[in-house]
């Protein structure tokens, strides 16, 4: 969670197949994207407010302004490449001088837990986690944590799917050996039968013992 006046850059959080408590949003516009709540005499009232700034207040709000920018670009940067693992956005705000709400931080709730007895699928799955922590322009450290998370799960995920291949190459030349094998068994064994059937007298040629 990120909170405070311009902090450090917004965070991608792992869960396990969970989702963060939902926080209040900010409306939502055409687009979908959220912008800062205020109604129309508010706006009218911060764009009469610019002109009363003082000039530190007008290099506070050029800065929440571009904050506000970069942390809804960092959020959705998680979140299209995230896709069906990633959760929707969530914006901490800080009220500017002109009286808008701007976002100040952020972060998007991620799965990061591993497809249970799919190697192949938690492969897949954790590739897109790890893109999807590491697709901001700059990526935070929690960002870079999440990624090496992902990685290493990955890393485990090939680890048993390598064991398995093996397993089940194991069994397929144990199953080659087994008919070798037999089919040496039943060419000794027609030998055999030929061989004693000619040193028999020809009307015990075929003879079989019954119980």
């Amino acid at each position: 969670m990120i909170s405070g006046a311009l902090p450090s850059s917004p965070v991608i959080n792992p869960v396990q197949g969970t989702s963060v408590p939902p926080r209040p949003q900010a409306e939502t516009g055409e687009r979908g994207e959220a912008r800062p709540t205020e109604r129309p005499e508010q706006a009218s009232r911060g764009a009469q407010a610019d002109t009363q700034l003082t000039e530190a207040e007008l290099k506070e709000l050029t800065k929440l302004k571009a904050r506000d920018r970069e942390v809804r670009a960092h959020e959705t940067a998680h979140q299209s490449v995230g896709g069906q693992y990633a959760g929707a956005p969530s914006y901490t705000y800080q009220r500017g001088p002109d009286g808008a709400q701007y976002a100040v931080g952020g972060e998007v709730s991620i799965d990061i837990a591993p497809v249970e007895g799919d190697p192949q699928a938690t492969i897949d799955k954790m590739r897109i986690v790890r893109a999807a922590a590491l697709a901001p322009a700059e990526p935070s450290s929690q960002d870079r944590a999440v990624a090496a998370e992902a990685t290493q799960i990955l890393l485990q995920a090939q680890v048993e799917q390598s064991r398995e291949s093996r397993e089940s190459s194991d069994d397929e030349a144990a199953n080659e050996v087994a008919d070798r094998q037999g089919d040496a068994a039943a060419d000794t064994y027609r030998s055999i039968s030929r061989s004693t059937a000619a040193d028999q007298p020809a009307d015990l040629v075929g003879f079989q013992a019954t119980a």
